[in-house]
């Protein structure tokens, strides 16, 4: 055994070998590798994955997948074991030379016909890719990404690509400007957009525990200008860095916060129903309180309930069943709207171009842009929701159909 994967690895490692092994080979049905799940303490970033693994199956069923997971949470990959059992996740590190030594990556190079980096807020995995290419010599394509800056050694592995799906048209320009082309270049949203899964049963526990009921709540969900990652990965700043962050978000988490705080106060009193607040990131359980929910007043206080820190079919089920979903995070309206609830983005100008997408998809009255905004602009809002809206849940199921087109044709265009 560990001779033949020594073999493997010799082979796997000398590109001309590779580039002989991956042609005349005829395979009906494909199997695609995916580099995807880029870390564990977001549910935007964990809806990645499930999302694009859903396109893939429903549009290209006869293909087999495996997924290469870049973050190695037990919890996250137990719960895509169990809504994904016909794919198999595999782990391996990619050294300094672009080599891998892993088995079961070996045995997905020696496998796979292409490989598909997953959306995300760059190219994330590009040292994956430049292991695939350099390896084997097949095709890979990115799907649903921002591309935001391109490096001297970013443009040289695009320029290999077989396709290159950005999840905002703001991306396509920096390609072309660095003069990237590419077979296939197109907007394809985030895949996010077509994450399925959900958990009812938990969600219904949840809204009868705390006396929410269908489609007489909102949700809410805070954000500081910057993500303090710091928190999870201190090693990784240094203490004039952290201070940094610290000023910026100091001094903007009240002014943003008091426009969604306008909000809140407006439904609870127009409505007489109650608010959600909830979490995208892990970091956000601790700011709940501080920016949202203390500083209301006392009339309002008592129709506000939260949710600790949970996985994305859980805040599906629960968005699906809310009346909108007001979010400074840009992941969390795109669950919502997948699952038939309106949404809004305040959108903070640190939470780079991918917010784009919405402009993109004809969402311009659905993004508020914090800095330009006032409080009783979100308000008029959610009042325009209150007033007509089974016009914007029929808008809802109308991008829910456009988005599903894109991902129908761009997937045809995989293996062309």
């Amino acid at each position: 055994m560990k001779r033949r994967e020594l073999i493997r690895n010799i082979i796997l490692t000398t590109p001309a070998l590779a580039g002989i092994m991956s042609f005349g080979i005829n395979i009906k049905n494909k199997t695609i590798l995916i580099i995807s799940g880029w870390q564990d303490i977001n549910i935007g970033d964990i809806a990645h994955t499930p999302g694009l693994l859903n396109v893939l199956q429903t549009f290209l069923p006869d293909s087999k997948l495996i997924l290469w997971k870049k973050s190695t949470g037990s919890e996250v990959e137990e719960w895509l074991g169990k809504n994904f059992p016909r794919v198999k996740i595999i782990h391996g590190n990619v050294d300094a030379d672009h080599n891998v030594s892993s088995p079961e990556v070996v045995d997905a190079f020696l496998e796979a016909d292409i490989m598909i980096h997953g959306s995300g807020p760059s190219v994330v995995g590009s040292a994956n890719l430049e292991a695939w290419v350099k390896a084997t010599g097949k095709p890979f394509g990115v799907f649903g990404t921002t591309i935001q800056t391109i490096d001297e050694k970013l443009k040289i592995l695009l320029q290999k690509a077989s396709f290159i799906y950005t999840r905002e048209k703001a991306s396509l320009d920096v390609l072309k400007n660095n003069g990237i082309e590419a077979p296939e270049m197109k907007f394809v949203p985030d895949a996010t957009f077509f994450m399925h899964n959900r958990d009812d049963l938990r969600a219904d526990h949840f809204l009868k525990e705390k006396g929410l009921e269908r489609r007489k709540f909102i949700c809410v969900i805070p954000r500081l200008r910057k993500t303090p990652y710091y928190l999870i990965r201190p090693e990784n700043y240094t203490q004039e860095q952290i201070a940094s962050i610290d000023a910026l978000n100091n001094s903007k988490k009240e002014e943003d916060h008091s426009k969604m705080r306008e909000a809140i106060i407006s439904w609870v009193r127009t409505t007489g129903n109650k608010v959600l607040v909830c979490p995208e990131m892990t970091y956000q359980v601790d700011i709940m309180d501080e920016l949202l929910i203390d500083p209301l007043p006392s009339d309002v206080k008592p129709n506000v309930v939260k949710r600790a820190y949970w996985f994305p079919d859980e805040a599906a089920s629960v968005y699906s069943y809310a009346f909108a979903v007001l979010s400074f995070e840009c992941h969390s309206p795109i669950i919502s709207l997948v699952n038939g609830t309106p949404a809004f983005y305040l959108r903070q100008p640190e939470d780079t171009i991918k917010g784009q997408m919405y402009y993109d998809l004809d969402l311009s009255d659905w993004v508020f842009e914090i800095e330009q905004v006032k409080g009783n602009d979100i308000v008029m809002g959610l009042e325009s929701l209150i007033k007509d809206y089974n016009s914007a849940l029929e808008r809802v199921n109308r991008l829910k159909d456009t988005i599903e087109n894109i991902y129908r044709s761009s997937t045809g265009n995989i293996f062309k």
